[in-house]
């Protein structure tokens, strides 16, 4: 794959190096999603010296801390496995990959803090990582970064598409002014190549390199199968069937009218109880965005709502499609007709530009009366439904909260579809598109008077 595909861990990882008191980093995140090659290009135009460690591919070198943490015995150690690495006090990275391997390096964090004469960056997929016992070493001296597939400003960019391209788009949003119908064009079809590719670099740069679809499914597809192994190589103290179960029936679940997870979807007679921790297991491996029923429309967001009654999305909509079967996968690259699963697909996709945004995901459904709403993101001062729209249907859901008094923290929504932009006084419309843009648009929005 060519390094032509720019991504926002490039300025994080500059403002990082800038910091004079930076810590260790463990950048984390589900795999291929180019945590390698992102800090592999930073480390190989920032530093003189790049030691860098892979424990998967060498596992020798999990030996190096049995003789303690001290920095000193590390380097000792690494340079009796290789003479020739160098040592430049201020100039070296250390890059260990594949952290999940050796649980030891993450101890050796708080020395390398310590001590001070080098950056340590550490990188590892979330498949095999139990981050809870990581996270319990080297508590104050590391600093953590979870990383994404590319979002919707990430393919924009490796489409050719500038910065000031991006502004002239939040200008539309923050002014509420209609797109011209040609802008609209272009940006719904770029809209929906993504959808399709979903944000997997190497599938992203299958399509730039090839102005077209072809070979970008059997890599999607590929990623899935991949997804499997690691299920099998790293889900311990789990049933592995139960977890793959669910993993396959994900589009299954979102095919449905409520599109909520339920037991019995995955197997005959299947009880809740027989599968505790494997959606979890998902969750903390990267592969899933968990979107939770509230118990009521209303702040705060934390601890308001039911840990038994889910959604489960795809975190890459890419995957999503590449699930499908194969006629639904035809009629999409040939058409771009998102057919019978397209409200499950939208959902997916803005499930995924939320939690880029670094949103967690809340919906909210109740019979008497009846009230759906697809997801809950706050500001300051206020919830604020969010509401996906697959066809031009009607807002009862959206209205009804913004009318009722009785729902006090609600004082505006907003309405995603193929529609242009607009303002009723009462929720805003945008296009699907703009979706990667609504944290900073609901921060720096206009107050009313």
């Amino acid at each position: 794959m060519n390094n032509i595909l720019r991504r926002k861990i490039d300025t994080f990882l500059m403002d990082w190096k800038n910091n004079p008191d930076r810590k260790p980093l463990i950048i984390k995140g589900a795999r291929q999603i180019g945590k390698t090659r992102s800090i592999e290009w930073f480390a190989d135009h920032n530093y003189a010296s790049v030691v860098k460690i892979n424990f998967v591919e060498q596992p020798k070198y999990r030996d190096i801390f049995n003789d303690g943490f001290e920095v000193d015995a590390i380097l000792k150690n690494i340079s009796l496995l290789n003479p020739a690495t160098q040592f430049i006090p201020g100039r070296t990275l250390f890059f260990f990959d594949e952290l999940q391997a050796c649980p030891n390096c993450a101890t050796s964090l708080k020395f390398f803090k310590l001590d001070g004469r080098f950056d340590v960056i550490c990188s590892g997929s979330l498949m095999g990582i139990n981050y809870r016992e990581i996270e319990s070493n080297s508590v104050g001296y590391k600093e953590d970064y979870e990383m994404h597939s590319m979002d919707f400003e990430e393919f924009l960019w490796a489409k050719g598409y500038s910065e000031d391209f991006i502004e002239d788009l939040y200008r539309h949003m923050v002014t509420v002014t209609p797109f011209a119908s040609m802008q609209m064009d272009v940006l719904f079809d770029l809209f929906r190549d993504y959808v399709i590719i979903g944000g997997m670099p190497e599938v992203v740069n299958t399509y730039i390199q090839n102005k077209n679809f072809s070979n970008t499914l059997s890599l999607q597809q590929q990623l899935l199968k991949d997804y499997e192994e690691d299920i099998t190589k790293y889900a311990t103290g789990l049933d592995k069937g139960k977890i793959k179960a669910v993993y396959n029936h994900i589009s299954t679940f979102l095919a449905k009218e409520n599109k909520r997870y339920q037991i019995t979807k995955v197997a005959k007679n299947a009880r809740n109880r027989d599968y505790i921790g494997c959606v979890e297991w998902l969750a903390d491996a990267g592969v899933i965005n968990i979107c939770y029923c509230m118990n009521y429309p209303e702040l705060p967001l934390k601890g308001n709502y039911d840990p038994k009654l889910y959604k489960i999305y795809f975190k890459d909509t890419g995957l999503l499609i590449a699930s499908l079967d194969e006629e639904a996968q035809e009629d999409l690259r040939a058409n771009k007709n998102l057919g019978t699963y397209k409200g499950a697909i939208y959902e997916n996709i803005v499930g995924d530009m939320l939690v880029k945004q670094g949103y967690r995901l809340f919906y909210y459904s109740s019979d008497k009366p009846a009230l759906e709403m697809d997801f809950f993101v706050r500001d300051a001062d206020s919830l604020i439904p969010v509401e996906v729209k697959a066809n031009d249907g009607a807002t009862a859901s959206l209205n009804n909260l913004l009318k009722e008094d009785k729902y006090t923290d609600v004082k505006y929504g907003i309405k995603l579809g193929y529609k242009n932009i607009g303002f009723n006084g009462k929720f805003y419309t945008f296009p699907y598109f703009l979706t990667f843009l609504l944290r900073r648009f609901i921060a720096e929005r206009p107050r009313e008077k």
